[in-house]
């Protein structure tokens, strides 16, 4: 007798209440007769191919999608993985001179913000970096804020309804500069010249690639409002293709100008006798103090910004302490609440109290499971996070178990389209400052929504909801692990004057209705809350995982499922990156009209009908796509055979070597 019972955990449970519905217990083995041979035996036979397929991890089934798209990346020396192929290539060349993971993390954040990966030198870094020495997880905040003159009012004297998201008004301080160069200075080993040698070359001329040029072509109406950008992206201006094709020699003279002027500056501090950190810092005063500021500056009031010299100087880098908490034994870190990496935290919490690996991946308890879950930390991030050095977030009170396990109990059969934020603050013995907001925070966020809740999630939505962003993963010998998310200055970006430098757009994250949230209302001095969110795990206090991934308002979704395809179903680092997850926008975009889409969901094409079809019922609008995973990199630690499992998704051009 087969005791169907003994085949929990073997099948998902969707398929094993199917069984069990029918009152079968167990199956006799032995036939009566031939038609029961035959019945039994396609029984028998579904029973066993469910358990291998659940195995074997084909969609909807089991873990992952085999057999992987890209291979495995095994090194036993550094591991270098970024959004493009040559930026990885010139992680490599930093590891082979004898850098370490943070000499290479700077130098692939570099080459990518040279080859507008989705960002560029004007845009944002922000970081976590295992120390080995230390034992400790760093987080690196360089993301640049609200130049003088960004107010409430402001923007509202302008007939906006948010920050705009494209041109001079839309960018934040540069931030990427001073990542790199602090980063490198604090924790690197090697000199700004030689990190910056791969964009040098880079910006004297390379051969574009047909991502980057395809977005240069498309956005050029928008492009030629700004001199300085159409004088670099457009070299064919009057032909009917104006921007590059791909494999044409790119090049960008001002850029490698004003890197230039960075190593110049290096070199004359060492030339003078001072350390290989003093003179790092020597260019960063040149980038930000001198007369690289004085340019970005000029160029970008030219063109209708508000930046002036005193904010670039009085902006700095502030190195931090990440949150964290402990899902299963593992501890998961992120940045602070200037992120929307809390979330991915709040998320693992409240999953904590349900049993995920019995529901079996991607089956519809599950989705269902953690679509609400992901509804409930976002519904949080888009009312309480905001900058810490000008609101005090109730992070306390969000990231505690037993605010997770009250949040859980709203978790039913059914898609709540109205799930809104919580009150944390008596769960860190408080009160909520905010309650007459938060009871109006419901119709606020109602107006974002369109009033067709079935409607398809259209083009400009998803452009939005999906912006960019670029990933960097390297790990090496020494015990280093770097996890970054730069981003900002994206195509099509304002160029500052002469200096090449594209200016970020991340000024659009603000909001400026308080009932939506009041913690992220934009001032001068002031960070937006941003989407960009670096993860790093630790297990029995040693490195486990490294991840991150581009995406917009997607990514804590998918990293969020990455972790728990690794944690809960057992997939490798390559298995996670590729594998189905789902993508939820039942949260308010931070990009464009920050528009909501409560129960819309974008499910694989091969996602069994069944599954599709019992979610429908549960309340959710879904589309289906033949990719799901987001480009997500990762580095898995296999501390028992001394060496690094690299993983990069088969979703962009994200690349990865390894050594």
């Amino acid at each position: 007798m087969l005791n169907i019972s003994n085949l929990k955990g073997l099948l998902p449970e969707d398929v094993l209440a199917n069984l069990l519905a029918k009152n079968l217990k167990t199956i006799s083995l032995i036939p009566k007769s031939p038609f029961q041979f035959m019945k039994k035996s396609l029984l028998i036979y579904t029973c066993l191919l469910s358990i291998n397929l659940y195995g074997q991890g084909l969609p909807g089934l089991g873990a992952g999608t085999t057999p992987n798209n890209k291979p495995i990346l095994h090194g036993k020396n550094w591991v270098a993985i970024t959004g493009k192929p040559l930026g990885a290539t010139a992680g490599a060349a930093i590891f082979q001179q004898g850098g370490n993971a943070v000499d290479a993390a700077c130098a692939m954040i570099a080459a990518t913000s040279t080859m507008w990966d989705v960002l560029s030198w004007g845009g944002e870094t922000q970081a976590l970096i295992y120390h080995p020495v230390e034992k400790k997880v760093i987080a690196i905040n360089a993301l640049g804020y609200a130049p003088s003159g960004a107010t409430v009012d402001f923007f509202k004297s302008q007939g906006m309804d948010y920050p705009p998201q494209y041109g001079p008004l839309a960018a934040t301080t540069p931030g990427t500069p001073g990542g790199i160069m602090t980063m490198l200075a604090e924790y690197g080993t090697m000199s700004l010249e030689q990190i910056l040698k791969p964009s040098m070359e880079l910006a004297k001329g390379y051969p574009l690639e047909a991502q980057t040029a395809n977005a240069m072509e498309a956005q050029k109406e928008r492009i030629k409002q700004w001199p300085y950008s159409k004088k670099i992206f457009l070299p064919h201006l009057g032909e009917e293709r104006e921007a590059p094709v791909a494999g044409e020699i790119f090049v960008q003279e001002d850029l490698y100008q004003t890197l230039s002027k960075l190593v110049e500056a290096e070199r004359s501090a060492l030339s003078e006798g001072k350390s290989r950190k003093e003179a790092i810092y020597a260019a960063y005063d040149r980038f930000y103090k001198g007369d690289i500021a004085k340019e970005i500056v000029r160029g970008t009031q030219e063109q209708g910004g508000l930046f002036t010299e005193d904010d670039l100087a009085n902006w700095s880098v502030k190195i931090e302490e990440p949150l964290h908490v402990n899902y299963k034994g593992i501890d998961v870190y992120k940045l602070q609440e200037w992120t929307q990496g809390p979330a991915l935290l709040q998320s693992l919490n409240i999953l904590e109290n349900f049993d995920l690996k019995s529901m079996g991946y991607n089956s519809a308890n599950y989705i269902n499971t953690v679509y609400q879950a992901m509804s409930l930390a976002f519904a949080d991030r888009d009312f309480y996070y905001g900058d810490p050095a000008f609101v005090d977030s109730p992070m306390e009170g969000l990231l505690s178990k037993e605010y997770a396990k009250d949040r859980a109990k709203l978790i039913g059969e059914m898609n709540d389209p109205k799930i809104g934020p919580g009150d944390p603050y008596p769960y860190q013995g408080g009160v909520n400052p905010f309650l007459n907001i938060l009871k109006k925070n419901q119709n606020a966020m109602a107006a974002l929504s369109p009033e067709d809740r079935s409607s398809s999630l259209d083009e400009k939505f998803l452009q939005d909801f999906l912006s960019g962003t670029t990933s960097v993963e390297t790990a090496d010998a020494e015990g280093w692990v770097v996890s970054v998310t730069p981003s900002g200055g994206w195509i099509p970006a304002v160029v500052a004057g002469n200096t090449g430098v594209g200016l970020s757009q991340r000024m659009q994250s603000f909001v400026i209705d308080e009932n939506l949230n009041p913690y992220n209302l934009p001032e001068p001095g002031k960070r937006p809350r941003v989407t960009l969110t670096p993860s790093l795990a630790l297990k029995d206090g040693k490195p486990f995982l490294s991840f991150a991934v581009q995406g917009g308002d997607s990514q804590d979704q998918n990293l969020l499922q990455y972790f728990l395809n690794v944690v809960e179903f057992g997939m490798d680092v390559q298995e996670a990156s590729e594998a189905a997850n789902f993508n939820s926008y039942q949260m308010q975009s931070s990009f464009g009209d920050h528009e909501i889409r409560p129960g819309a969901i974008v499910l694989r094409k091969d996602t069994p009908d069944w599954v599709t079809k019992d979610l429908s019922k549960r309340g959710y609008s879904i589309e289906l796509w033949n990719k799901t995973s987001g480009p997500i990199n990762a580095i898995w630690f296999d501390w028992k055979h001394g060496s690094f499992w690299g993983g990069s998704s088969d979703y962009g051009d994200d690349y990865g070597i390894a050594w």
